[in-house]
């Protein structure tokens, strides 16, 4: 966990400041990011260890744990979920600021409530679309697993509690938290930028 925490960081970092530049904007995008990791971490070891998933779920893992006994699979699962957020909250995070922004070169003098409620609404719409992506992007990886548990003829709580389905209902969920929660924490950081005096700048 310490290790995707740490690389997570870096690799946003790296991202965003070599995509977007160097300025406020890009420092308001990249702390709305961190503290979105943080929360999908946070969440993601707290499913991890709730529904009691052993990370054993397919032959790589078997074989991982197999040649190397003193590693956590379940922190395996965890580091998975950051890493694998990070890519789509960066693009949530630099929608954001950026609806931020154009909103304050649209209509100079909006105060700080009607601005953020006006880019939570642009966030609303652009979160919905892009939790759509993330859970379809899941399912079509573990397509072929679905469709053989299917052919098993296993009632449905048995596939949906099983290791292997779990795990992606968890990262699903988890994910999909961490880009909802992105929403108005990195809105309210722009937000407290473009509302800050000149002079604080």
């Amino acid at each position: 966990m310490a290790v995707a925490s740490v690389s997570a960081a870096v690799i946003g970092l790296l991202a965003l400041y070599l995509a977007h530049g160097f300025s406020p904007q890009t420092g308001v995008a990249v702390l709305g990011t961190f503290a979105s990791l943080a929360l999908t971490g946070l969440l993601a070891a707290l499913f991890v260890a709730a529904t009691h998933l052993t990370g054993l779920s397919d032959e790589n893992a078997l074989v991982l744990d197999a040649t190397n006994g003193g590693i956590s699979m379940r922190g395996i699962i965890v580091a998975g979920i950051v890493i694998g957020s990070l890519g789509v909250l960066d693009d949530v995070t630099v929608t954001q600021v950026s609806a931020v922004g154009e909103l304050v070169r649209a209509q100079q003098g909006l105060r700080a409530q009607p601005l953020f409620e006006a880019a939570l609404r642009i966030g609303r719409d652009h979160i919905s679309s892009t939790v759509n992506t993330l859970v379809l992007a899941y399912a079509g990886a573990a397509l072929p697993l679905l469709l053989l548990f299917t052919q098993s003829h296993r009632a449905f709580s048995d596939i949906a509690t099983s290791d292997v389905v779990a795990t992606e209902i968890v990262q699903a969920l988890v994910g999909s938290i961490g880009l909802v929660a992105s929403v108005p924490i990195t809105t309210a950081l722009a937000v407290w930028l473009h509302d800050r005096p000149p002079n604080s700048a």
